[in-house]
Parts: C-alpha cells; structure tokens; sequence
C-alpha cells in the first residue's frame, strides 16, 4: 500500500499472486524497482527470472499446500467423520494423498508414539521428504485450527529435532490439517520468522468455483484468455 502509482501496485498484486513470491521477494522487487525495470528491459523474461537468483523462494515454502484437496476420499458433503475415520480414509487411499502432497514424500509411519515424563502421545502421520531432507509431522484437526493445536504441533517438531534427526536431515516441518482455520491465529501464535509450523486447510471435495471465490477472498473473478 505504500506504492503511489496505482498501476505500479496493481501490478505488483498480480505479479506477486501469480509467481507466489514469499515476502522477502515482493520486498526486493518492490525496492530494486522492478516495475520500471521490467517496463523499460527489452529483455523482460531474464528481469522476471533473475527474482529466482537472487532471492530464492524457500524450499519449504514450494512444498507446503494450502489448501488440499482430497475428494479421492470420496467422502460426500456434510457427511460427519471423525479424525480417526479420516485418517483411515488417507491411509486407504494413501497412493492418492502422496500425490495430492507433492514432489518428494514417503510414508513413514501412523499414529507415531513417544513417551515424555510418563505420558504418551501420537503424531498422526508422519512422512519423509527427500528433496528438503526432512520429516514431515502431520495432525488432523477436524473443526477450527486453535492455538492449542498449534502448540501441540510446536512440541511434536521440537522432539523430532532433538531426538529423531539423522545425519544430513534438515529440521523437521509439521503440518496441522485442519477444516477450518483463522489467519490471525496462526499469525499471532507462531514467531515471525516460523519456517517449520504451517496450518493448511482440507477439502473433502472439490470445491465449487462458487467456494474457491471465498476461499481466495476474490471479489472479481474471471477468465484470462
């Protein structure tokens, strides 16, 4: 919002939401000028790439979804399932979610115990990721994201790091998968310089372009051709 000329940021925004610069890039763009780069470079490909050289999107980043979408599930709208019963349904079909993951992934292990002071508790997948080297932790929630979830999920990468890392891995990332979640939460629960805590949400379904409207926060929305 600090730009003035209004095209200059309007294209900022849609440059930013096309090549899904994390922050640290739309600030070096903003302040190496790229918009009156671009605008006067008779090569605009090698100015659009060089974002790429210089302030590398983190791998992390690259890799975490949100949201994902599950319908291989088949689980029809509005249908109650509990946590349990999700987890089964992506362990049945789990072909299907390490693809809707990405790149990289392999299954570890489901409902991974470890014992702290006498109590017991249970990450609910837990997967490897060969590109970043690291575990991957993952919690079902099936209501709203809480803070508690989020500390839940603090305390379970902050085992994995100290206690299950092996030579050569990079930290542990975990992933609350929640149906529901608010920004703020996550926002104001998580330090500022989090790259290892993410929430995502989860759809049972395809959403409808009605619901990806929503989702998106889009008040206009139309095709390009």
């Amino acid at each position: 919002m600090r730009i003035n000329d209004e095209q200059a940021r309007r294209f900022y925004m849609e440059e930013c939401a096309k090549a899904a610069w994390s922050v640290r890039q739309l600030e070096r763009q903003i302040n190496t000028m790229y918009y009156q780069r671009i605008l006067a470079s008779q090569d605009k490909i090698a100015v659009a790439n060089e974002i790429q050289t210089t302030e590398p999107k983190p791998e992390y980043e690259k890799i975490v979804k949100d949201p994902y979408v599950m319908e291989f599930l088949q689980i029809q709208p509005d249908t109650h399932v509990y946590e349990g019963d999700l987890e089964q349904a992506l362990i049945d079909h789990l072909q299907h979610f390490l693809l809707e993951l990405g790149r990289g992934f392999s299954f570890v292990a489901r409902q991974k115990r470890f014992t702290l002071d006498g109590q017991d508790f249970f990450i609910d997948l837990v997967f490897y990721n060969y590109i970043l080297k690291c575990f991957v932790l993952i919690d079902l929630k099936m209501g709203k994201l809480t803070h508690q979830d989020l500390g839940q999920m603090q305390m379970y990468v902050n085992y994995y790091t100290r206690e299950m890392m092996n030579e050569g891995d990079t930290q542990p990332i975990g992933i609350v998968l929640c149906a529901d979640k608010g920004d703020s939460i996550v926002k104001y629960t998580l330090p500022e310089d989090n790259h290892q805590i993410f929430a995502s949400k989860y759809f049972i379904y395809l959403p409808s372009e009605e619901e990806l409207k929503r989702e998106l926060n889009l008040k206009e929305f139309h095709k390009k051709e």
